[in-house]
């Protein structure tokens, strides 16, 4: 009876599991691109596949982006270049690499039991920031792909029984720390490195780690697959290689407010805030599982941890608080620096569930969360798309209002701001002025659209004839039309 109860628990997990996929593919191409993060980023892979450059991401034309390496740019690019130019294709590939991190978290997990590789994957599926950041256009999901892999890689080349394995993982762990390189830069490093390094230190198996893991070729491979690109960067676009190591990896983290970022506002927040930030990522488990621990309180565990499974719960722990640890004394963060912490936890959490609860209670558990994750996703989508209030975060409903209103020859000008959807959804062609007056009192030919923040003005003496096509969101939207040259009088 009991293993028939598991079983059903399973499949209910299953279930669920399947229909937060589907509700996150729903959500891919149904949701447009959300500026500042995912439009800048989809501008910056479309034009990256439409000028041909696969070595200097561009924010503008004419305009390096020196703020990420390549990585996620280059599998948006390919995306847009085998199935078309969308917001689904700008996600697709985005959505692949949370695939894979799924699939390395039950490759880690499955040895140990069918049920705490279900567990894991439940948990990291039903957690509100791996659904969401798991298909948006980010560079976060490929770096955790590299640190995941990674990790994984390095815990399998020293623990699996089998030297061809051995050697298989072994060089994975090192292509991992070149993924995580071209995804994010040495950041990337730091992740991976740190917790290693520690649990190595603390672990009478450290002399395994140095013999099983071919650390020359490894390095080897590291460096031809990763350093080619930065040094053609450089050479491209002197500067870059500065900015980048210094202001993206030092000002970044340690300089309140820093006034260097190129391409954005940094943020103040306090010391700590990482952790703030790691609650609300890891909604609902961050919730429930407090909840479920005073529940089970007096409970007996159901089965004592294993002596030798120490070591494997020490790894989970280091790999899991190295990002919490490493961005506490940052005040320029964000919440998807949580997101390398998100396999550990759900691995860690796994355990420790199925040493607490019989399975089919911890899958009960389980099955309420993803529940709870499900109606939340699908509500909010169903809620965000009835009141239309992505006219707030992506200009995609007025550039195709634009398209619709729009003769021949007529521009779309944004005064003061053009947000990077704009420059998406328009495929590069919607122009900035200044201001009003910058668009200038004669414009002449076949008339203009104009894209003017609420509370901003059109050109002095044109106010009266700039006929309002609708509002979006921050914006007006009006029709100028040319006027007529003056004649000379007789």
């Amino acid at each position: 009876m009991d293993a028939q109860r598991t079983r059903r628990s399973a499949r209910l997990i299953l279930l669920l599991i399947g229909l937060l996929l589907l509700a996150r593919l729903a959500a891919m191409a149904l949701m447009p691109l959300m500026d500042t993060t995912e439009a800048r980023y989809g501008e910056i892979g479309r034009k990256m596949a439409e000028l041909g450059d696969w070595v200097t991401p561009w924010i503008d034309y004419g305009v390096p982006f020196w703020g990420k390496p390549p990585l996620s740019f280059w599998l948006t690019a390919a995306s847009f270049e085998g199935l078309g130019v969308s917001e689904f294709t700008a996600r697709l590939p985005h959505l692949l690499c949370g695939v894979l991190i799924a699939a390395i978290v039950w490759r880690l997990a499955r040895p140990r039991s069918r049920s705490e590789a279900l567990t894991a994957i439940a948990l990291l599926a039903g957690s509100v920031l791996f659904f969401v950041a798991c298909a948006a256009v980010m560079t976060d999901t490929a770096l955790v792909l590299g640190t995941t892999l990674a990790m994984s890689g390095f815990w399998l080349a020293v623990h699996d029984p089998s030297p061809a394995a051995r050697r298989l993982h072994g060089w994975l762990f090192f292509l991992g720390i070149a993924i995580g390189l071209l995804a994010k830069g040495p950041v990337a490093g730091v992740l991976i490195a740190s917790p290693l390094l520690t649990w190595t230190a603390l672990s009478p198996r450290r002399g395994e780690v140095w013999r099983r893991l071919h650390w020359l070729g490894g390095l080897l491979l590291i460096a031809a697959i990763a350093l080619p690109w930065f040094a053609f960067a450089e050479r491209r676009t002197p500067g870059f290689l500065q900015y980048f190591l210094v202001g993206e990896h030092w000002h970044r983290f340690v300089t309140p407010g820093w006034k260097g970022d190129l391409y954005g506002t940094a943020h103040r927040y306090p010391m700590g805030a990482i952790w703030a930030f790691a609650f609300g990522a890891l909604l609902p488990w961050s919730v429930l599982l407090p909840v479920a621990a005073w529940w089970w309180r007096k409970e007996a565990p159901r089965a004592e941890a294993a002596a030798d499974d120490r070591p494997w719960r020490r790894y989970l722990l280091l790999w899991s608080l190295t990002p919490l640890v490493f961005f506490t004394p940052a005040r320029n963060v964000l919440w998807t620096y949580v997101l390398p912490a998100a396999p550990a936890l759900a691995l860690l959490v796994a355990g420790w569930l199925l040493r607490r609860v019989p399975p089919e209670r911890a899958q009960a558990w389980l099955a309420g969360g993803l529940a709870t994750s499900l109606v939340v996703a699908t509500g909010g989508l169903v809620a965000a798309m009835g009141s239309l209030r992505f006219e707030h975060l992506s200009t995609a409903t007025m550039v195709r209002a634009y398209e619709q209103h729009r003769a021949p020859g007529q521009a779309l000008v944004f005064i003061g701001h053009r947000p990077s959807s704009a420059m998406f959804y328009s495929r590069g062609k919607a122009l900035l002025a200044k201001d009003g007056d910058a668009l200038g009192s004669d414009i002449s030919g076949p008339g203009v659209f104009v894209a003017v923040p609420l509370g901003g003005s059109v050109p002095q003496g044109r106010a009266a004839a700039a006929a309002l096509v609708g509002h979006f969101g921050p914006f007006d939207l009006r029709y100028l039309a040319p006027i007529a040259p003056s004649r000379a009088q007789p």
